[in-house]
C-alpha cells in the first residue's frame, strides 16, 4: 500500500485547494461591493462637482454685461469705421 499516503496527500491538498478558493472567492465578492460604493459615491462628487461649475459658469455669465442689448458692436473691427475709399 505505498500510494495510500500519495492519495491521502492528494486529497489533503485538494480540500486545502477548495477551502483557499471559497475564502478568495468571498474576499473578491466583498472588494466589489466596496469597489461599486466607492465607484459610486465618487461618480456623485462628480456630478456635483460639475453641476456646482456649470451653476458658477451660469452666475459668471449673468454678472457680465450684455453688449448686445446695449449696442455695442460684438466684432471689436465693426466700431473702426469704414477702412476702404469709395471715393472713384
Amino acid at each position: 500500500m505505498p500510494y495510500l499516503p500519495s492519495l491521502v496527500l492528494i486529497a489533503l491538498g485538494v480540500v486545502v485547494l477548495v477551502l483557499t478558493a471559497v475564502r478568495v472567492i468571498r474576499s473578491l465578492r466583498r472588494f466589489r461591493a466596496a469597489s461599486t460604493l466607492v465607484g459610486d459615491r465618487v461618480g456623485d462628487g462628480v456630478g456635483l462637482l460639475r453641476a456646482r461649475s456649470a451653476a458658477l459658469g451660469v452666475a459668471l455669465a449673468e454678472r457680465r454685461p450684455d453688449h448686445a442689448r446695449e449696442g455695442k458692436p460684438r466684432v471689436p473691427s465693426v466700431d473702426r469705421g469704414r477702412q476702404e475709399d469709395n471715393r472713384a
